[in-house]
């Protein structure tokens, strides 16, 4: 059956391991601090109020560091062990596991080099503690923590905030509702002034948390006593005051052995006359064994919240593992198969982007019926097909023999010169499907929660899907060059034969003023589609003069509507052929090239690629030994009899 002496040795070691893992408490980690909820003893008191003095007699040795204005400058965990029998006394530091001192000096000059390896020889502070196990037959199991003294005045040497920082370092400690409060003051000063009681009252006004200590109770003015604060009357606690009496600055100078100051402590209370009624609740021997017993009965009272805490705090870590990811394999078949994985992760969020599942890919419709329309619009043909550039081109064509029927040379320069206007939009459609593309890899890889942790594999995946999206793009150009080169290889000749059908239907032109024509066709005939207003005029027989303005204003006409019957079929084949050589390419051999490669390469490359970002390793591996942690303090707490 486990005793209360085991299940405080065992608050003794998750504190070590608690320490040795970042956790001392008050941190802003968004995980839940264990060491907060462990039941300790926090020793509080001003400067001088001879805290170290209480500590040493409790522990029976000289270990602690001496000297004026701020000596304890970080956190001292002392955790006391009782051993059996005679066995050796020996003291271990939590930073030095393995090496035993048992001589009591050499840990006095330990706490100050460790101390100084922190803060430096500075006379800062810091609230990393400094963990000493001290295991003797002499001691109690108990739990302490020795904290800076309170101050009012920052000295020479020390930050202008060194009052307010060790008020918020020793308030980290005192705040905690598992904290056990032993108060320091001495008696040769006023109880009102007294540091530790203001601080106690603050944080624990009912007097629950706190054990007051009064000290140096043989250097008070003759005919004075403290019986009005150690039988409760000036400052009431929930448990009794205990009163003690330290070595004098002659005794530590001759280094007065423990024992006999223990001795001499207890003759001093036996035989006063002011406290001998009190003798067998005074004393430092007393205060361990009260302490012990409180800290036991503190420590059975909280332990199904501290259990619950520790439940919570691995449903927290799993889940926050499970978010980083777990660590991966060093083989190389395992890293290939979490590569791959990986790869269709960010494929599946790729495609969801692209169906609609996700914000992004409307953009690509919004190419096809926004810019390609507006670019088309835009495209130069009244000035391309303006009188006189259509007089020029023609005359051209004909040489130096005028057309005699129908000017067929100058028909195609035209008509091609036209055409390849709409390679610009074309080739700009292609590139602005490119783009939104490329937005929607680097998105849908930030998206990939998978990834996040693998920033090599990530610029790898990139880098792949761009080099793919390049050579759909290429392919992509050349389709849509290609459909504006078909145009200009092949004319529509239905569309030029149909022409003089439609003039011959119309009939000879009514005479001005013609009541059967109304205004509307007057001013815009059809076969004047696309020509500028300002160059309309009224038409005359086609078959009258074949080298005026109103013969070349039709030939302008009528390559204007051819233009614009190839124009809607571009519209509607340049989205299907993008879509064909982009989007579906895209979606369906996005990474075929990055798969095959990776099939080729060795473990240490794939290795390399599965390279995670150190800051995610580092708080990976923490929160996996925080985990064990847990793990291991939950099932030897419920392994106590009276747990279950």
């Amino acid at each position: 059956m486990a005793t209360m002496e085991s299940l405080i040795g065992l608050v003794n070691r998750i504190q070590r391991a608690c320490t040795s893992l970042g956790d001392y408490g008050g941190g802003d980690s968004s995980l839940s601090s264990l060491w907060d909820a462990l039941p300790s003893v926090a020793v509080v008191g001003g400067q001088s109020s001879g805290k170290s003095s209480v500590l040493e007699s409790i522990v029976g040795r000289d270990f602690l560091p001496r000297g004026s204005g701020i000596v304890t400058r970080r956190p001292l965990v002392l955790q006391l062990h009782q051993t059996e029998g005679r066995q050796e006394e020996y003291a271990e530091f939590g930073h030095l596991p393995r090496r035993r001192f048992t001589d009591f000096s050499l840990v006095r000059k330990e706490i100050q080099d460790e101390t100084d390896r922190i803060t430096g020889k500075s006379k800062q502070i810091s609230p990393i503690p400094i963990h000493l196990s001290i295991y003797s037959p002499k001691v109690v199991n108990l739990t302490l923590i020795d904290l800076p003294g309170l101050t009012k005045v920052a000295v020479e040497g020390q930050s202008e905030t060194i009052v307010e920082d060790i008020e918020t370092m020793v308030r980290l400690y005192v705040d905690k509702p598992n904290s056990i409060i032993l108060a320091i003051s001495p008696a040769n000063q006023d109880i009102a002034t007294s540091d530790a009681i203001k601080l106690a009252k603050e944080v624990d006004p009912s007097g629950e948390r706190t054990f007051g200590v009064l000290t140096k109770l043989d250097l008070m003015d003759k005919g004075t006593n403290a019986l009005d604060v150690l039988e409760g009357r000036a400052y009431r606690l929930q448990h009794p005051w205990v009163g003690i009496v330290n070595r004098s600055q002659a005794d530590i100078n001759k280094n007065t052995d423990m024992m006999y100051a223990r001795r001499r402590e207890r003759e001093y209370f036996e035989t006063s006359p002011d406290y001998g009624h009190l003798a067998n609740k005074m004393g430092s021997e007393y205060l361990a064994k009260l302490l012990s017993q409180h800290l036991e009965r503190v420590i059975k009272a909280k332990l199904p919240g501290i259990v619950s805490l520790i439940n919570k705090g691995i449903e927290e870590m799993e889940a926050e593992l499970d978010r980083l990811g777990r660590p991966i394999a060093v083989d190389a078949g395992a890293q290939l198969y979490t590569i791959l994985e990986l790869c269709r992760a960010f494929d599946k969020i790729f495609k969801e982007h692209l169906d609609g599942g996700r914000a992004g890919g409307d953009r690509i419709y919004g190419v096809f019926d926004n810019q390609l329309p507006a670019a088309l619009k835009k495209l130069p043909f009244d000035r391309h097909l303006s009188l006189p550039n259509v007089r020029k081109i023609v005359s051209e064509a004909d040489g130096y023999q005028p057309h005699l029927i129908a000017p067929e040379q100058g028909y195609r320069r035209l008509i091609e010169g036209s055409l390849n206007y709409f390679r610009g939009p074309a080739e700009a459609s292609v590139d602005a499907v490119h783009f939104v593309l490329k937005e929607l890899v680097r998105k849908s890889i930030g998206e990939t929660e998978e990834l996040r942790r693998f920033p090599t594999l990530q610029s790898a995946i990139a880098a792949a899907s761009n080099e793919s999206l390049e050579k759909f793009r290429d392919e992509s150009k050349k389709t849509v060059v290609r459909l504006v080169d078909m145009e200009s290889s092949y004319l529509t000749v239905d569309f030029f034969r149909k022409l003089p059908q439609e003039v011959e239907r119309a009939g000879p032109p009514p005479p001005p003023g013609d009541r059967r024509t109304s205004s509307a066709d007057r001013k815009n005939p059809p076969s004047d589609r696309g020509i500028p207003a300002a160059e309309r005029a009224n038409p005359v027989d086609p078959l009258g003069d074949r080298y005026g303005d109103n013969h070349f204003r039709r030939i302008g006409s009528n390559v204007s509507s051819y233009i614009g019957m190839v124009s809607d079929t571009l519209r509607s084949t340049i989205p299907k052929a993008v879509v064909l050589c982009q989007v579906k390419e895209a979606k369906q051999n996005l990474l075929n090239y990055f798969y095959s490669q990776i099939g080729r390469k060795e473990g240490k490359q794939l290795g390399e690629m599965l390279d995670e970002d150190p800051s995610l390793m580092s708080k990976r591996l923490d929160i996996a030994k925080r985990l064990d942690l847990y793990k291991v303090s939950r099932d030897e707490i419920e392994g106590v009899s009276w747990v279950r």
